[in-house]
């Protein structure tokens, strides 16, 4: 019984999956776009050691083969604002993405004007292309380099600063090892009146199984993806959440 269960929301759960690939790695699209499915969502990293040619080329290639491009923007990678929009608009004319995820990155120190995403969000980038979709970054287990209160105040002004802009919004966690945190941490979203979708990152396969107990016990009939060259789970798309469930958001 448990087995056919654990099927039965398995194939909820991957029903929806989103992937990521890099630019260098683009080719992996190519050779495995017949086992994945049209219009699924494709995060294109943002690396340090990667041009904004490769990146502009990636998203052109997923748009090709019928995928939804998704453009990661690392802040603190920017060098200037015209670096900046030289990347909105070459992704804009290469590929039409419908929504970016907004990073701050890894970068100890910026390489341009923005210190992290809120100084992104809170530039023109948003009414300057017509951004209408956009996903931000939760961390369940903290950040080891920025107060775990200074974390909830950017959410909640980023959330602020998108909805204002009239923005949908998708929260994306950091890929996490520890259920526990990631639900303490998503009841936290929904007691702060946040209501934006999450997508949680977990560890893969190995735990797959241990991941579908856990949503099964809080009634998730979700979403999510595996990256076959990392073995981990990707984000997975998680939804609203009250006391005692969590609920797909429409």
């Amino acid at each position: 019984m448990i087995e056919t269960a654990d099927r039965q929301l398995a194939k909820s759960l991957f029903s929806n999956y989103a992937l990521e690939i890099t630019g260098k790695d683009i080719g992996q699209i190519a050779a495995a776009r017949s086992e994945i499915s049209p219009g699924t969502q494709i995060n294109i990293a943002f690396l340090g050691n990667e041009t904004h040619e490769q990146r502009i080329e990636a998203a052109a290639v997923i748009r090709r083969f019928g995928f939804e491009p998704v453009p990661i923007i690392s802040s603190r990678r920017l060098k200037s604002r015209e670096d900046r929009d030289a990347l909105l608009s070459g992704y804009l004319r290469a590929a039409r993405p419908r929504r970016f995820i907004f990073v701050g990155g890894d970068p100890a120190m910026p390489a341009g004007p923005y210190k992290d995403s809120l100084d992104l969000i809170a530039s023109n980038i948003i009414s300057n292309y017509q951004i209408r979709n956009v996903g931000i970054v939760g961390y369940p287990e903290g950040h080891p380099r920025i107060d775990n209160q200074k974390l909830w105040d950017a959410l909640r002004r980023k959330i602020e600063l998108l909805s204002a802009a009239g923005c949908t919004v998708e929260i994306t966690m950091q890929f996490s090892f520890d259920a526990d945190a990631i639900v303490e941490w998503i009841g936290q979203v929904r007691e702060a009146g946040i209501e934006a979708p999450i997508r949680i990152g977990v560890p893969g396969p190995a735990d797959v199984r241990r991941l579908l107990r856990f949503a099964a016990q809080f009634g998730v009939v979700s979403s999510a993806g595996s990256s076959r060259s990392t073995g981990f789970l990707s984000p997975t798309s998680w939804a609203r959440r009250d006391p005692s469930s969590f609920l797909p958001n429409s």
